[in-house]
């Protein structure tokens, strides 16, 4: 009988311990290091109950996914000046998330958009250019909850950002694989529109892939244009565009989106996270068109590098290329090739130069996926790191060679060698450093000389009145300006103590004052 006991009492202590040894483990678990560890641990728990994919009914979805959608609202601080723009057949980001336009506002301002609960304690996903700039950004739960909220990480190289509510015990969308997504599937997108409600629209994915200009319009990356490559094949010198950042391939939808809509989430008929709703092409602002959201894998790589790092790791191969199609071609390019990456340059220690890519090279593949346009390369190198390995099929002298770059990081392939922001200078009364704008800029908007604003230092007047990396500024106290050197000498002739400011940009032209300092 003892011997029982003894057993019996043995098995409790043994269970007991078991328990409370899992128990740790899983509490453990919940601080997952990545969001793909925090979504598998939660979905093993709470488990998608959706209808067919192949059905057209998406109540269940739509109950599923709704609830980890919430309202982002953010304020700013008043800015002084005044300016204008013209309309783009493209909803710009600003238009997009209510924020009323590039204008320079000379009241305190508020904006809304959408965001995507991502973990259990609190990681949101939204755009960048929901919480850019904001001095204040509240998160509205669907119990209607307002709690403020803390942005962990910004890029604008993707308009992705993480932010981050104290709270626990959230719903959670599940993130899908947006590289299943196919042309023709339904899709639902889920967000707060015009300041209304949680909101699911239905429609189709219409493409993927896409490039719209939206993201960098101030710097066209390692694409480079027609025109500055014949300037390359006629001079020699490395065209003044800066190295590939931006990362655009989005997947484009007819599901009706509108302003406020930014942020929130593109999901499949399975409820699951394929993409992160950003612009809408529209003649209006509204929808009239074609929505585009950025594919989930990319938002995966972004977040979990801020939730790991702080901020962005991102690997570069070092060639800057030019998309072949069926239109004529640059000088200098003789190929008869319609399709792939035109290598038009090799970037000096980079990873593309030390694998032997060369110039005339015409990428065909990666990692055995035919490359047809920039965005098809530039989404898939931009989920990875400094040190990965990819594999480049290209054609060389008639022949398909596979060759393994090393991909290297932005300190590595000295992304600055063929910025402009190289060679920019401050003008400290601005705030702000300034370089020569190019030919290729010049003819692009049709002005004959004109200065680049490279850089703003936060907290100077060009800040304070909300002037943006990229505009090309054509005069300065009614003075043309082609230098910086130009621009010192007009500021001393400004009227009743203001400058005044001309300019362009892809959003228009712009006209605007502030006091001088």
């Amino acid at each position: 009988m003892k011997k029982i006991l003894g057993i019996t009492v043995l098995a409790a202590f043994i269970g007991g311990a078991a328990a409370i040894g899992g128990y740790k483990l899983f509490e453990r678990n919940q601080t997952g290091s990545t969001i793909s560890e925090k979504q598998n641990l939660y979905f093993a728990n709470n488990p998608l109950k959706v209808s067919s994919a192949g059905t057209a009914d998406f109540t269940q979805a739509a109950a599923a996914v709704a609830p980890g959608v919430v309202h982002i609202k953010t304020t700013y601080e008043a800015k002084s000046g005044g300016g204008s723009r013209s309309s783009s057949p493209f909803d710009m980001f600003d238009d997009f998330f209510g924020g009323g336009g590039r204008q320079m506002q000379r009241q305190p301002r508020a904006a809304s958009g959408s965001g995507v609960i991502i973990s259990q304690d609190g990681y949101i996903v939204t755009n960048n250019h929901v919480v850019e700039n904001a001095s204040k950004v509240e998160v509205v739960l669907t119990d209607r909850r307002k709690v403020e909220a803390t942005v962990i990480g910004r890029d604008p190289n993707t308009d992705l950002a993480l932010i981050k509510v104290n709270a626990t015990g959230l719903p959670v969308v599940k993130m899908g694989n947006s590289d299943n997504v196919q042309v023709g599937e339904w899709v639902l997108a889920v967000g707060f529109p015009l300041d209304l409600q949680t909101t699911v629209t239905a429609g189709i994915v219409s493409a993927k892939n896409r490039s719209i200009g939206i993201i960098g319009r101030e710097q066209q990356g390692n694409e480079i244009t027609e025109e500055e490559y014949r300037e390359y094949q006629r001079t020699g010198k490395r065209p003044q565009a800066p190295a590939n950042t931006s990362i655009e391939s989005f997947i484009q939808t007819d599901a009706a989106i509108n302003p406020g809509n930014s942020g929130g989430a593109l999901v499949n008929a399975n409820g699951e996270l394929v993409g992160i709703n950003s612009a809408i092409a529209s003649q209006s602002g509204y929808n009239q068109g074609y929505g585009f959201a950025i594919p989930v894998n990319l938002a995966r790589k972004i977040v979990d590098d801020f939730m790991k790092y702080g901020s962005v790791k991102r690997g570069y191969i070092g060639v800057n290329f030019y998309p072949l199609s069926g239109d004529e071609k640059p000088e200098g390019i003789t190929t008869s090739e319609v399709s792939g990456l035109y290598v038009s340059d090799v970037v000096a220690g980079g990873g593309g130069a030390a694998a032997g890519i060369k110039k005339g090279d015409i990428i065909k593949k990666v990692d055995g996926t035919v490359i047809n346009d920039s965005p098809d390369l530039q989404e898939r190198i931009g989920r990875l790191n400094p040190g990965d390995k990819v594999k480049l099929s290209v054609l060389r002298d008639g022949s398909l060679k596979d060759i393994t770059v090393t991909l290297k990081g932005e300190s590595s392939v000295g992304l600055t060698a063929n910025n402009t922001a190289a060679k920019s200078v401050e003008v400290s009364k601005l705030g702000a450093t300034f370089a020569p704008a190019t030919q290729a800029q010049k003819t692009k908007f049709g002005i004959n000389g004109g200065v680049v604003v490279t850089s703003v230092v936060t907290g100077k007047a060009f800040d304070n009145i909300g002037v943006e990396k990229g505009l090309i500024i054509t005069k300065v106290n009614g003075q043309p300006v082609n230098s910086v050197a130009d621009v010192q000498k007009a500021l001393p002739q400004g009227r009743n103590n203001m400058i005044s400011i001309s300019g362009v940009s892809e959003q228009g032209t712009y006209n605007f004052s502030f006091p001088a300092q």
